[in-house]
């Protein structure tokens, strides 16, 4: 299995290639997606202020994917890499020891998370009146940070190995039980908003456990402890391969946070308006993610192998295709952003607010292929800074200074348009960055 891998990737047709690999990965991102989802849904049926909540935890779901793609994405980038490279020892290597460090950070942070469980609510934009029902809902968040964390790395390291399909298992094992027992919490056992954190805890250990079986299956790489390393150099691979990853993520908690402080000007309505326009967003984004990691495994073995131009071919590729479907959606978000908004809180002031920060959103939603697409190739071909600068742009280098202007020149409709801003200057800065990329790969070949 390890040498079919090795030949698909790096001399099948690219299209077939990335589309074999997306297949699953698009249906783990659309679970993912219907995994978060859950919880908006069913808390909506409770109350504004539980929508609120849920919406200003997800800026804490944003730092668990932070840490989890930091060892995911910078483990699973190095061991594409290896094996194209035809180098498995450190490959397994580097499996052991990103999954230990993942699952160790989220146990750390737990623990403070529990410690300074108000402070966190706070910050992360709490307001007063929905402050009960975060502290309820983060508890159980906390609770399975490490679980999150070390699934969200055993994710990426199966995808990075071309075996998108066993990651896929995992993401619906646990998208199934979260859909069946948060009902069953939330409204059968009257635990209200506690049920739909209880719901988010189980589905992500039946993930883990079933990922961990993934991986020692079909020649894939088993995590062994005793292959962790504490030799720098993996360390510092990680870093390089996953600090654009920690960055991103870590930036849209940033920017989550700062948006539901904004909105909270405005009242939980305006909070709640927003966050279900983020879940929306989020689900269209989850196919076009799914796309490009269908495209990061072939990406990372063939600049192993020193096929540079099937990494070129398989951008324009994945480019194309993320693009089309992206304007697609636009259309189709802009024309009916009232019910879109309506199926989750049949509210009319969340309503009014999250349906013109939805269009203002599909405006430039095409952007967003380009812009994350370039990102993936630098950072999977290794180039920490562009990778980073990129990464950075869209939820920080852009969007903090726009967060923070734009509202006082706007009011809310300077909240609601601030995103649609940022994507406009992050693609601007990502064709620059593209141009730079290909050169490099141009000299290489």
């Amino acid at each position: 299995m390890a040498r079919d891998n090795y030949t698909f990737l790096t001399t099948a047709p690219e299209r077939k290639v990335i589309l074999a690999l997306a297949g699953p990965a698009i249906v783990s991102m659309l679970a993912t997606s219907l995994h978060n989802m859950v919880s908006t849904f069913y808390v909506g049926r409770i109350s504004t202020q539980a929508t609120a909540a849920v919406g200003v935890s997800f800026a804490l779901m944003s730092v668990i994917q932070a840490i989890g793609f930091l060892f995911g994405q910078g483990s699973g980038n190095f061991i594409s890499r290896a094996l194209g490279a035809r180098k498995k020892e450190q490959a397994e290597r580097m499996a052991a020891t990103g999954f230990i460090w993942s699952a160790g950070s989220g146990l750390l942070l737990a623990a403070l998370g529990l410690i300074f469980m108000e402070p966190l609510c706070v910050l992360l934009g709490s307001t007063p009146t929905i402050l009960p029902e975060t502290k309820r809902y983060l508890l159980w968040v906390l609770l399975g940070m490490p679980v999150m964390t070390g699934t969200m790395t055993l994710n990426n390291q199966l995808r990075f190995q071309g075996s998108a399909r066993f990651a896929m298992y995992g993401v619906l094992a646990g998208t199934a039980v979260n859909v069946a027992l948060s009902p069953v919490f939330i409204f059968a056992l009257r635990l209200g908003v506690t049920g739909a954190g209880m719901g988010v805890f189980c589905g992500q250990a039946v993930s883990l456990a079933v990922m961990l079986w993934g991986t020692s299956r079909a020649g894939n790489i088993r995590i062994r402890p005793r292959l962790f390393s504490t030799d720098g150099f993996y360390l510092r691979e990680m870093m390089a391969g996953g600090t654009p990853s920690l960055t991103r993520q870590g930036l849209a908690s940033v920017s989550v946070a700062l948006l539901n402080v904004a909105a909270g000007a405005y009242g939980d309505a305006a909070i709640a308006g927003m966050s279900i326009v983020g879940r929306i967003t989020f689900v269209i984004m989850s196919a076009v993610i799914g796309l490009g990691h269908g495209y990061q495994p072939l990406c990372g073995f063939s600049y192993g192998a020193g096929l540079y131009g099937r990494v070129k071919r398989g951008y324009w590729f994945v480019v194309r295709v993320g693009m089309i479907f992206l304007a697609v959606c636009s259309v189709l978000g802009i024309a009916f952003a009232e019910p879109l908004i309506r199926l989750f809180r049949n509210d009319p002031a969340v309503v009014e607010a999250g349906s013109v920060a939805l269009i203002w959103q599909m405006y430039t939603l095409p952007l967003g292929a380009f812009i994350m697409y370039t990102n993936m190739m630098m950072q999977t071909t290794r180039k920490p800074v562009e990778a980073n600068i990129l990464a950075a742009a869209r939820n920080g280098i852009f969007f903090i200074p726009l967060i923070l202007l734009l509202p006082r020149r706007f009011g809310l409709l300077g909240v609601q348009m601030c995103q649609t801003w940022a994507d406009v200057l992050s693609f601007i800065l990502a064709v620059a960055i593209a141009i730079r990329g290909f050169r490099g790969l141009s000299e290489k070949e």
